[in-house]
């Protein structure tokens, strides 16, 4: 499972030109699903972004988490981060799991992040056609592979 976590002072997704998410303060989570991705990987990976200390202290270093600072989360599927472009121009999609799996490891994403932050957290439309807006704040960009612990 990959993600990219964004530190925002406001984000939307919207889905034919209506808001149907949006948030202040807090985290735009864009969530990528493979084939080998299991539990275990979204308890990970939901345990490292709530505790991740990326949002400033009152010395203005990046010392404090979304829990600190009672943020907000918005979560976006995006199958397009499992795109490789090891051969040729056109990305391959190979790696990102087919909707029927992804759609409920996404869905349990979200449900497994509201329970281990306690923190709202909003969504997107798996599967649509949508547009997000952010104002990334910093910018702070985080990219995250349960499947490579080591970075």
């Amino acid at each position: 499972m990959r993600a990219v976590i964004q530190r925002v002072s406001e984000a939307s997704v919207s889905i034919d030109q209506n808001i149907k998410s949006e948030i202040k303060n807090g985290l735009l989570v864009l969530i990528g699903v493979e084939d080998a991705d299991e539990q275990e990987d979204i308890q990970w990976l939901c345990r490292k972004i709530a505790n991740l200390r990326i949002f400033g202290d009152e010395n203005g270093v990046m010392n404090q988490s979304i829990l600190d600072v009672q943020g907000q989360f918005l979560v976006v599927s995006q199958f397009t981060l499992h795109a490789s472009t090891k051969k040729g121009n056109r990305p391959s999609y190979i790696r990102a799991a087919k909707p029927d799996f992804s759609k409920p490891m996404y869905e349990r994403f979200v449900a497994s992040l509201h329970q281990t932050s306690k923190l709202e957290v909003l969504t997107g439309e798996f599967g649509a056609d949508m547009k997000v807006n952010l104002i990334n704040d910093g910018p702070v960009t985080i990219i995250i592979d349960s499947k490579n612990k080591d970075l």
